[in-house]
């Protein structure tokens, strides 16, 4: 205590001061630069986000993702800044930070590629929400579209998941990918039958539906010479939402039309033939 009380507090305060107000100043003017940064990096945050959302052609996940991008990357150059202007070298700081963030990438490298496909996904669109795709291997309707994973819905209504990175590596099957669609339809008649009758029957049902369209114009063809019938094969285009209707459709007014007609369906039969013995 009495080494203390020797000291003159007074004097070390006025030989220390430009010190202690250097440290303050840099203090002072690194709270600036910190609160300011934050400010104008949520600012510019925003700003990107509300662009990305005026945007048709940018989806609103991906215009969140590259705006939480730049404000966690604009908060971390402010920080580092600050740093720097309090004092405090941030080489180290920075070294330190890319080796962590190497170690994250490598432990994270899966979800990583999931984000990049997802990125790929919405940039470039290969499919959207409410088509019917194969991906993967797995059938459905889109259901979402996320950074990790898309989701689909079979026909039956199953929920399938199916990660990014598998969606987009593979053969993507976009059934809703063009307006149109061709619908290929195969009928068999009996070879007793008039067959280009038949060809005229089935081409007459086929027109008879309004949402089959008149361009392209619907071919009927001969398809092949089967064991048991003449394979007559049908193919009209439609509108790609009317494709599964027209396709019931159409089979059935097709049979109707060539009952009317005489001209039968035949069954899968063999004929045995009997010779003698000579």
């Amino acid at each position: 205590m009495e080494f203390l009380n020797n000291i003159d507090w007074g004097k070390q305060l006025a030989d220390n001061w430009p010190v202690l107000a250097g440290y303050g100043l840099k203090a002072v003017g690194a709270f600036i630069v910190l609160i300011v940064g934050l400010r104008v990096s949520g600012w510019v945050a925003s700003m990107a986000r509300k662009e990305a959302l005026k945007r048709p052609n940018i989806d609103a996940t991906l215009g969140s993702f590259f705006a939480s991008i730049t404000r966690w990357f604009l908060t971390a150059a402010t920080i580092i800044a600050a740093l720097q202007l309090f004092g405090v070298q941030a080489t180290s700081f920075v070294a330190i930070l890319g080796a962590m963030t190497l170690a994250i990438g490598l432990s994270l490298q899966g979800a990583l590629g999931n984000i990049a496909s997802g990125i790929m996904i919405m940039l470039f669109r290969p499919y959207g929400v409410g088509q019917y795709v194969e991906l993967s291997g797995e059938g459905g309707t889109v259901k979402d579209i996320n950074l990790f994973q898309t989701i689909l819905a079979s026909p039956d209504n199953v929920q399938i998941i199916v990660p990014n990175s598998q969606a987009i590596s593979g053969v993507i099957r976009n059934y809703a990918g063009y307006p149109t669609r061709r619908v290929d339809l195969l009928f068999s008649v009996d070879y007793g039958d008039g067959l280009q009758n038949a060809m005229d029957v089935i081409e007459r049902a086929v027109k008879s539906d309004s949402r089959v369209l008149a361009d392209p114009l619907p071919v009927v063809r001969v398809s092949t010479l089967g064991a048991s019938s003449v394979d007559i094969i049908a193919r009209p285009w439609v509108k790609t939402e009317d494709y599964w209707e027209v396709r019931w459709a159409l089979t059935k007014t097709v049979k109707e039309a060539l009952d009317a007609a005489g001209i039968s369906i035949p069954y899968p039969h063999q004929v045995n033939i009997n010779r003698e013995a000579s």
